[in-house]
């Protein structure tokens, strides 16, 4: 991973404003975080970004550590738990990289985030090394929630959106992608080198680093399946609320993993 490229994608990027205009995901992901959070404790969210789950969890009741690469996220999270009157529930802001927690002691959290990190570790190395920290740092039976994204979507995607995802406008790259899960976008400025998993691969990866399986959820669920035009109909009708209860309880069924761009894994430390 090419730490600079990340930092100074993310310097620049608004990513709290991308949770808030596609908000499925965190809607998601929150749901399924609560069912299977213990009911208090200490939470590390890793890879935070400017903090938005760390909030939602220290508004909960929660004390959170947060830590990110992007010394900026660190900056505006703190800022966030400033205005949010949530600076108490905070236990840290530091600047981490997720394949070494340098200054976390062993076992230290009931409940552990990455939700983010491994989406730009390409490679193999990196990734085991990102997993073993989480193992770390989160204490025995302690519940971690991992994000990853989805290999088959994004081979999707670019079929469908050649020239927004070059060098993915021919099919020789998209078979080559497809074969290595990374990808490197031809643009500058656009999303920094990325890796992503296939959907029978995840499980076997995390247990095979010490955790245990308690589920895989499609962050994304339908959405990538409908357009805005689409939705509207669920609007108009006044069903929305009821379409996005659809896409909480859809995003657990197996055969959605394949079509969601964004993945929660969620296991047990043995």
């Amino acid at each position: 991973m090419e730490r600079s490229r990340v930092i100074e994608y993310y310097s620049r990027f608004d990513e709290w404003g991308r949770l808030d205009r596609e908000p499925l995901e965190f809607i998601i992901n929150m749901h399924y975080i609560r069912e299977s959070l213990p009911a208090t404790g200490l939470v590390l969210d890793n890879g935070a970004g400017p903090g938005k789950y760390a909030m939602e969890l220290a508004r909960l009741g929660y004390h959170v550590t947060l830590s990110d690469l992007t010394p900026a996220s660190v900056d505006m999270a703190r800022q966030k738990a400033k205005e949010l009157d949530l600076t108490q529930q905070f236990d840290g802001f530091h600047v981490l990289d997720a394949t070494r927690l340098s200054g976390i002691e062993d076992e230290t959290y009931d409940a552990s985030l990455m939700l983010g990190p491994l989406y730009h570790l390409q490679t193999e190395e990196e990734r085991v090394a990102a997993v073993r920290e989480l193992h770390r740092v989160t204490k025995r039976g302690g519940t971690v929630f991992v994000a990853m994204q989805s290999r088959m979507r994004m081979g999707i995607t670019s079929l469908q959106f050649p020239q927004q995802w070059k060098p993915h406008d021919h099919m020789e790259a998209i078979r080559s992608f497809v074969e290595k899960g990374t990808f490197d976008h031809s643009d500058q400025g656009r999303f920094t080198g990325a890796y992503y998993f296939n959907i029978q691969d995840i499980n076997p990866f995390m247990e095979q680093h010490g955790f245990e399986t308690v589920n895989l959820i499609g962050s994304s669920s339908l959405r990538a399946m409908l357009t805005e035009e689409q939705q509207q109909y669920w609007k108009e009708r006044g069903e929305y609320d009821e379409l996005i209860q659809y896409m909480i309880e859809a995003a657990k069924d197996p055969s959605i993993l394949g079509i969601s761009s964004h993945l929660l894994y969620i296991g047990k430390k043995k």
